[in-house]
C-alpha cells in the first residue's frame, strides 16, 4: 500500500511549501502475481504427447510357400536415401538386376501415386465408406471397424520401409504419412539389406560407393 510521509524541514516557516516523501509498497503485488500463476497453472492444457499408429504385417494360417507367393506379388519396398531421396521396388528383390530400383519423391506424382496406383481396390471402398460417415449413414464405431476390415483385403500391397543411415527422421515420418494417406493397411518398418544398399550404391553414383562400402561388407559377412 502507498504510505506519505511528511518531511519535517525544522524552519517553520510560514507559506513554504511541504515537501512529502510517497513510499509504495509493492508486497500485494507479490501475492497477486503468485495467485495469476497458480490459475493460469490449473488452467492450462498440458501438451499431450503425439502418437501415431503403424500396422505391422500380419502372418495369416496359410503355408509358407503361398506366404512367400504372398510377399512377393504385393511387396513394394521403399528405400530412404540421401538428400531426402526415396527409392523403391516391386516384389522379391534380385540384387543383380541394375534395373530393379527406381527413384522417386515425397509429391503427389511421386511415392503416394505410386502406392495409390497399386491399392485402387481399397481406395475405392474407402472413399465410399467416407462418403457414408459425412451422409452420417454410419456410426463412427463402425467407420473404424469397417475401415479395418477393408484395409486386410488380402490383394492389398504389402510395403517395407528400409531407412539408411544417410536418411532423415523427417523422411521415415513422411514415409508413414503416405502409408495413412493411401490407406495401407500393411507396412513395416525394417533394417536395410546389404544388397539395397548396393542397389543405391550402383544407381546414384552420389557418394554412396566410399560411403557405403565398409557397411555392404560388414551386413555380408553377417
Amino acid at each position: 500500500m502507498a504510505e506519505i510521509q511528511q518531511k519535517d524541514d525544522g524552519g517553520g516557516k510560514k507559506g513554504k511549501q511541504k515537501k512529502f516523501n510517497i513510499h509504495v509498497d509493492f508486497t500485494p503485488m507479490v501475492d497477486m502475481n503468485m495467485l495469476l500463476i497458480t490459475f493460469f497453472m490449473l488452467c492450462t492444457t498440458m501438451s499431450k504427447p503425439q502418437t501415431m499408429e503403424i500396422s505391422m504385417p500380419r502372418k495369416d494360417v496359410v503355408s509358407e510357400e503361398e506366404q512367400e507367393k504372398i510377399k512377393a506379388s504385393n511387396a513394394i519396398t521403399v528405400l530412404l536415401g540421401k538428400d531426402d531421396k526415396v527409392y523403391y521396388y516391386f516384389g522379391e528383390p534380385t540384387y543383380d538386376n541394375p534395373d530393379l530400383l527406381k527413384e522417386t519423391d515425397f509429391s503427389g506424382e511421386g511415392l503416394r501415386a505410386i502406392l495409390l496406383g497399386r491399392n485402387q481396390e481399397v481406395v475405392q471402398q474407402m472413399k465410399a465408406l467416407k462418403e457414408k460417415r459425412e451422409k452420417l449413414e454410419v456410426t463412427l464405431e463402425q467407420y473404424k471397424e469397417q475401415s479395418i476390415e477393408i484395409k486386410k483385403n488380402k490383394n492389398s500391397p504389402v510395403v517395407l520401409i528400409k531407412a539408411s543411415d544417410f536418411s532423415t527422421y523427417k523422411n521415415l515420418i513422411d514415409a508413414l504419412d503416405e502409408m495413412q494417406i493411401c490407406n495401407i493397411g500393411r507396412y513395416a518398418i525394417v533394417d536395410i539389406a546389404a544388397g539395397d544398399l548396393r542397389l543405391l550404391q550402383d544407381l546414384t553414383h552420389e557418394g554412396y560407393a566410399p560411403e557405403l562400402k565398409e557397411e555392404i561388407i560388414y551386413k555380408e559377412k553377417q
